[in-house]
């Protein structure tokens, strides 16, 4: 029988097939892959020619193509649509691609012929783009321990092994937890919630088989009860469940697995040379440095806890005036917080979120894309991996751009959280290939689909790193799209935050579900008017995060891992009543893989230049200003990472940022 996965795929826009790929086809596909990239890697390393960019460089770029399409389909999938036997695939392939990746980094003729042309690379006459991925190609040797010998050499691959064995068995503890606790509603517990909230309710209910409605840890329905409902002893019951994530003892645990993580990194940074883990991940970072991360995160902290400060002596006043003494809790914020907001701003969520049509909000996406690039967006029927997904063909003046699929609603298969993903790259080399990208989210589903402003947000930030990826515009796949600095990559997705606040975009695609009217004027103002409503607990949750995960990274693994989170948050004077947005035993983005791991701070590092990026239109009169369009499209979104990001920057911009711009679009610069 033919495997699915190995052969060439037919289909249009050469996507996966997935009607015909099963579970029992990955691990042959996998095996047979992983070989020949292999065969073709140690090919490359004992070519008897002398080292050149095309035998070399080129060559390397050449391996691997039946591999990354075997893990483009697994990991789309094991992420979004998740079962026991992918969960048991990835405890397998994990530890294998360390090996894989430990086995090459460390060949030494391999890494032998990337250092000659490192050496010699001033008389290569190589493009700017080839100096760079050269550049790239001989840094990711050294930073992997090409240059480790003996014991240090086998410790390192022990180290990057047992790294990938506990980062899959984090996130899967974590989905474990996510998806196994619900609580059961009566009608008496609906009292106060929403009908949006109400039919989420319902429809999770369903999927589980039970007649009653329920909350559960999907966020899309958690955020809002803790938000609506007014029994506080249910928001209390919930928060706690939330909270424990990861945390709730047995065979999900995940507090030893990130005790353990924390000592591995450490070891591998004291192997290479560097003073901590943070300081070596942040070498390759705009940030460079620890100390530049902290300055960043200690200058919005302070203002942002002053506010917050602020905001919970209002919200204590309002929860004794209901007759609860004693202190505001966690569980009590986003109920308070939402009574504020409907009393100052006269605004409703159930009166808004009508106006936020998913559909509505995907067409918003698509509009502005073309208003600022010219690109168009067709639905496409093509095989995908589950019925909840669509796929649309982008083009330009006709041509071909790229494939796009959306995977929007929450579903106990699909990990939380909301990301983007490239199944294929751009590239020129070896041979042109257009992307295939897939925005991945976890709304609430009914009919109609209606999202929070909030989730709108969301769903214009994963378009964005859509559109970094569709636009790309690259000869090497090494730079394509995405492949940029951390502290960079999220500059596309939170500048294209902006177009979902400009008014004319909102007047144009935020209509009634049921009346089909749009947005009122006044409603249009108050929500616009709102944009930085309880700024100071949404900046103070998530410098928490960032500040825990710096100083784990920055000193010596503590013995007990939640006893030192509570000492960094105490010393931080984290205020009562605001939880950490990612506390350790879920914090998926730090303990799940690593990629931000001493990287979190980055979301703010974007933000302070996207909030300059932008003040440019501002500064034209004009969202969707042609000429700044193009550059934002020639110096941001089409080159990938073939050029150091800073330079990129200032050639949009003619300078780089400082924090004031952030502090304001905030609303934290006079706390």
């Amino acid at each position: 029988m033919t495997n699915p996965l190995l052969q060439p795929w037919n289909t249009p826009f050469e996507i996966a097939p997935f009607q015909d790929i099963h579970d029992r086809d990955f691990a042959p596909a996998f095996a047979s892959a992983l070989a020949e990239d292999m065969a073709e890697t140690l090919a490359v390393a004992h070519d008897p020619d002398a080292p050149s960019f095309a035998n070399t460089v080129e060559a390397l770029a050449r391996t691997g193509k039946a591999l990354e399409k075997v893990l483009s389909v697994f990991y789309t999938v094991s992420g979004a649509d998740s079962n026991a036997a992918r969960e048991d695939l990835m405890r397998d392939f994990s530890p294998k691609l360390a090996a894989h990746g430990s086995a090459i980094y460390s060949n030494k003729a391999l890494f032998a012929r990337i250092d000659t042309l490192w050496k010699s690379r001033e008389n290569l006459q190589l493009s700017p783009e080839q100096s760079r991925v050269l550049m790239l190609s001989h840094r990711a040797f050294v930073r992997a321990g090409a240059g480790l010998e003996g014991a240090d050499e086998a410790r390192m691959k022990a180290i990057k092994s047992r790294l990938a064995v506990i980062g899959t068995e984090f996130s899967q503890n974590l989905l474990a937890d996510e998806r196994s606790w619900y609580m059961e509603l009566s009608d008496d517990d609906l009292e106060g919630l929403p009908e949006f909230l109400i039919a989420a309710s319902k429809n999770a209910g369903a999927e589980k088989g039970l007649t009653s409605p329920i909350v559960t840890l999907s966020r899309s329905i958690i955020t809002p009860f803790l938000q609506f409902s007014p029994q506080r002893d249910l928001r209390a019951r919930a928060y706690a469940a939330w909270a424990a994530r990861g945390a709730n003892d047995g065979e999900t645990d995940n507090r030893a697995l990130a005790g353990e993580m924390l000592a591995l990194r450490k070891e591998m940074a004291d192997l290479l040379g560097y003073d901590d883990f943070a300081s070596f991940k942040l070498e390759t970072e705009m940030a460079k440095t620890p100390g530049n991360v902290r300055d960043l995160l200690t200058s919005v902290w302070e203002p942002a806890k002053a506010q917050a400060n602020k905001d919970a002596d209002v919200l204590t006043h309002m929860m004794h005036q209901d007759g609860i003494n004693g202190d505001l809790e966690p569980w009590d914020w986003r109920y308070y917080a939402e009574q504020r907001r409907q009393a100052e701003h006269d605004l409703d969520e159930a009166t808004i979120k009508p106006y936020f049509q998913l559909d509505q909000m995907i067409a918003a996406s698509f509009d502005c894309a073309n208003r600022l690039f010219g690109l168009q967006f067709a639905p496409v029927d093509v095989p995908l991996y589950h019925p909840d997904c669509r796929a649309w063909e982008v083009t330009r003046d006709g041509r071909h751009v790229a494939l796009f699929i959306g995977d929007y609603f929450a579903r106990g298969s699909k990990r939380s959280g909301a990301w983007c993903s490239a199944m294929r790259s751009q590239a020129k080399f070896p041979e042109t290939q257009a992307p295939i990208v897939i925005n991945v989210c976890n709304f609430a589903k009914a009919d109609p689909a209606l999202l929070s402003f909030d989730d709108a947000r969301t769903l214009f930030h994963e378009f964005g790193h859509a559109l970094h990826q569709m636009l790309s515009d690259v000869t090497y796949e090494m730079v394509s799209g995405t492949s940029v600095p951390r502290d960079f990559v999220e500059l596309p997705s939170q500048l294209y935050e902006h177009w979902l606040e400009v008014p004319d975009v909102l007047q144009k695609f935020a209509t009634h579900a049921e009346t089909g009217a749009t947005i009122p004027q006044d409603l249009l103002n108050k929500l616009l008017g709102a944009a930085t409503f309880d700024m100071g607990f949404q900046t103070v949750e998530y410098i928490a995060s960032a500040m825990v995960d710096l100083a784990y990274h920055t000193t010596d693994v503590p013995d007990d891992i939640m006893t030192r989170q509570a000492e960094i948050l105490a010393d931080m004077g984290l205020p009562h009543a605001i939880g950490m947005r990612h506390a350790t035993p879920q914090f998926a983005h730090v303990f799940s893989g690593g990629h931000y791991a001493s990287a979190y701070y980055s979301y703010m590092w974007s933000e302070v230049m996207d909030a300059d990026a932008f003040a440019a239109f501002d500064e034209k009169g004009d969202a969707f200003d042609p000429d700044l369009a193009r550059s934002l499209e020639a110096n941001i979104l089409s080159t990938g990472g073939s050029q150091d990001p800073e330079v990129l920057y200032k050639a949009y911009r003619g300078r780089l940022p400082g924090v004031e711009a952030l502090l304001k679009g905030r609303g934290l610069a006079a706390a």
